[in-house]
């Protein structure tokens, strides 16, 4: 009975897919970006049917996954066997070899257009945030649950990733000693700071930053919250992963946003990168940084009923200690 690693011509045929230069590169690209295939043709200069052929020859070969939303197809690496040797042999690959560098040159230039679009759309609608996420959320009932779920606190320090207008900082900063607000649009900022001035909060602080390489004290805060942000991002396990190395043993990271969904006006008018997040999607990249206590509960909290918003949370899995307790209540999980 198999019980791991490939067989014979599974291998063989994870081999062959490699053995060719451009199925080679997408696989490089692959290891540090989920892409699309425009984004892929873009970055090789090549027809977009050649790079098709290859990518499905990659999947195929169990070395490389697609998943569709909408009418975007995106395509990562896979978890497993084949992926392995692709690690592998990318690793013993020097790479500042001429043909992976200039690849990874060209990502670098699609990353940068991808916040380059989103950095203007939200300096465009800074001024009326609220106004525009009320188009299509009711905050209320997603709001009260998640307050519900983070509890009273007191909290030493609250994190709030991608904090926009302020409005979550607002919610916390009386049950915490500090809370801490970053964002990646100086609009946004701007906004957030007059906000907090208004409400009097002189213990909640914002500033700019990158989420995925955050200004923020590595295990320092209790919360850590990211709030109708991952479907902007190109990379969305990658920020989870920076959000996670900044709590305290025993810390909760929480974070709000959409089940999957196809309304591509989101994508074309809004900015928004993904269309929403499987349930289990989320669970798998908490529980691979190595988070535990994973919860997750639906809500409809959207003004369009083809909307569904989904709370996750986890736990940091160090102990505390009984100096460093706080009260944390455990979301309610869904079935």
């Amino acid at each position: 009975m198999r019980t791991s690693g490939l067989t014979f011509k599974e291998g063989l045929q994870a081999l062959e897919a490699l053995g060719e230069p451009t199925r080679l590169r997408i696989v490089a690209l692959l290891l540090d970006a989920e892409l699309t295939v425009t984004e892929i043709t873009t970055i090789l200069g090549q027809s977009q049917p050649r790079v098709s052929r290859h990518l499905k020859l990659l999947v195929d070969a169990g070395l490389i996954e697609r998943h569709r939303e909408g009418s975007w197809a995106f395509f990562r690496l896979q978890d497993g066997d084949a992926s392995r040797i692709a690690r592998d042999a990318l690793a013993s690959i020097d790479a500042s070899d001429v043909v992976l560098s200039t690849d990874q040159s060209r990502l670098a230039e699609v990353r940068a257009e991808r916040v380059k679009a989103a950095d203007g759309y939200f300096a465009r609608h800074a001024a009326d945030w609220d106004q525009v996420r009320d188009l299509h959320l009711a905050d209320d009932a997603v709001e009260k649950l998640l307050m519900e779920a983070i509890g009273e606190g007191p909290f030493r320090s609250v994190l709030d990733l991608g904090t926009g207008t302020g409005r979550i900082l607002t919610l916390l900063a009386a049950r915490s000693e500090r809370a801490l607000g970053i964002d990646s649009s100086p609009a946004m900022l701007a906004v957030a700071r007059a906000n907090l001035e208004r409400a009097g909060f002189r213990q909640a602080q914002v500033r700019l930053g990158d989420l995925y390489a955050l200004p923020a004290d590595r295990d320092g805060h209790d919360v850590v919250i990211i709030h109708q942000v991952l479907h902007y991002l190109d990379d969305p396990a990658r920020a989870l992963r920076e959000a996670a190395r900044l709590l305290r043993p025993g810390g909760r990271l929480f974070i709000v946003d959409f089940a999957p969904h196809d309304l591509e006006f989101l994508r074309t008018d809004h900015a928004h990168r993904r269309l929403g997040f499987a349930r289990q999607e989320i669970l798998d990249n908490l529980a691979e940084i190595g988070l535990t206590d994973l919860m997750a509960t639906e809500v409809k909290g959207a003004r369009d009923a083809r909307l569904t918003i989904t709370i996750w949370s986890a736990r940091d899995a160090r102990i505390l200690d009984d100096t460093n307790l706080y009260s944390l209540p455990r979301i309610r999980e869904i079935a």
